[in-house]
């Protein structure tokens, strides 16, 4: 069986060399299998491989032909299996850095606010001494009342 990329696809279809595509379904994923007018079959791989194109959810494959223009076809679920979907390090990955990037991304704004709160701020600055001095203060307040409430327990 031939491959073809998306590009490749709709040229094809541009040109009305496409006869049909058929959704077939093979283990977990979805496959595009396409008939053309010179009468042989292809399978729609990837970009850069001669690797087939899977899609877990069908919906997405759809979404695809639809871009490029096939929006009549079959689908064939006899040999689809969703229990044997694949789950790839590269979504789950491509999923966590995402993740990871929208919390930095939140992180850094929070911080930002901060900051600039504390330079808006009309209060005058204190020293690092007087800072401390308050610290060692309210320090000393939580020991003396948290020793008061062991001595009053029973």
């Amino acid at each position: 069986m031939h491959s073809m990329t998306i590009e490749q696809l709709r040229a094809a279809n541009n040109a009305g060399g496409v006869a049909g595509v058929t959704l077939k379904g093979q283990g977990g994923a979805f496959l595009v299998h396409i008939a053309t007018r010179s009468g042989f079959g292809a399978v729609l791989t990837k970009a850069r491989s001669s690797e087939p194109r899977r899609f877990g959810n069908p919906v997405a494959a759809l979404n695809v032909l639809r871009a490029i223009g096939i929006t009549v076809g079959q689908f064939d679920a006899s040999e689809w299996n969703p229990a044997a979907k694949e789950q790839t390090a590269g979504n789950r990955g491509r999923a966590e850095a995402m993740r990871k990037a929208h919390q930095a991304a939140a992180y850094s704004e929070w911080l930002a606010d901060e900051i600039q709160d504390a330079m808006d701020d009309s209060r005058p600055n204190l020293s690092h001494d007087e800072v401390m001095a308050e610290m060692a203060a309210d320090i000393a307040a939580l020991e003396a009342e948290h020793n008061s409430a062991q001595r009053k327990r029973p």
